[in-house]
């Protein structure tokens, strides 16, 4: 399963410092060395960095957490998103998250119980010296992701399915509110809420679906409202679109 990051993350860690040799993923490692550095270069200058990383008044906090990447105490990635789809899933919770993946624009891909330190950094920053991040993760991502031959259930945003597509082993999930004469509109919250939902039911439930029928029957048979479109080509997911009322 890939899931987004969150926007809402935790304030601080209480953990060893940032060691990238130990984070999951091991090919990710040299995109992730050179993504902290150039963040923490980036962050020694404050105006910089808020203008770079497009940061508010309220999140200029974040320049200084940025800055302090290496040093910081770290914790794991099932602590540090805290938006609303991560509040839906309760991962901490759950007994095994080993079948989760989070796309990260400065980590690549997390696993829920790798330890990082709290950061902000949007997928559409420009570092300085480095190519923008979708094109820079590319390549590796695509190593670690491509072996995988079980079925993905893409729970990621466009944005990070810039990075990579699990082609028709994969089912995107989309969330619609759908009202009384069918029109369909996206609920940004709505959408988010459900995916954690959906990501809940799938991962504590004992039945683990391993074609996109099965898995839009397994949710079906949990209450929810969904349709399955086949992908027109092989490099194309299949959707499955879950409505809400």
């Amino acid at each position: 399963m890939l899931l987004p990051p969150s926007e809402g993350k935790a304030g601080r860690g209480d953990g060893p410092p940032l060691d990238i040799g130990r984070l999951s993923s091991p090919a990710l490692n040299p995109v992730r060395e050179l993504l902290v550095d150039r963040l923490t270069e980036l962050c020694s200058d404050e105006e910089t960095a808020a203008e770079t990383l497009k940061l508010t008044a309220r999140q200029r906090h974040y320049v200084k957490l940025n800055r302090e990447l290496r040093t910081a105490p770290t914790l794991a990635a099932w602590e540090l998103y805290n938006g609303v789809l991560y509040d839906r899933l309760g991962l901490g919770d759950l007994p095994d998250g080993n079948q989760v993946l989070i796309a990260s624009p400065l980590w690549g891909l997390l696993r829920p119980s790798d330890r990082v330190p709290p950061y902000r950094m949007p997928m559409s920053a420009q570092l300085p010296g480095t190519e923008r991040l979708a094109k820079l993760w590319r390549p590796a991502v695509a190593e670690t992701l491509g072996a995988l031959d079980e079925l993905i259930v893409d729970m990621r945003s466009g944005t990070y399915t810039q990075v990579w597509g699990p082609k028709d082993r994969g089912v995107s999930v989309r969330v619609f509110k759908e009202d009384a004469s069918g029109k369909r509109t996206v609920v940004t919250h709505m959408a988010k809420a459900t995916r954690g939902e959906v990501a809940r039911a799938l991962l504590a439930s004992t039945v683990q679906p391993t074609t996109p029928a099965e898995l839009g029957d397994f949710l079906a048979s949990r209450g929810w409202k969904v349709e399955l479109s086949e992908p027109a080509t092989r490099s194309k997911p299949w959707l499955l679109d879950v409505l809400r009322t």
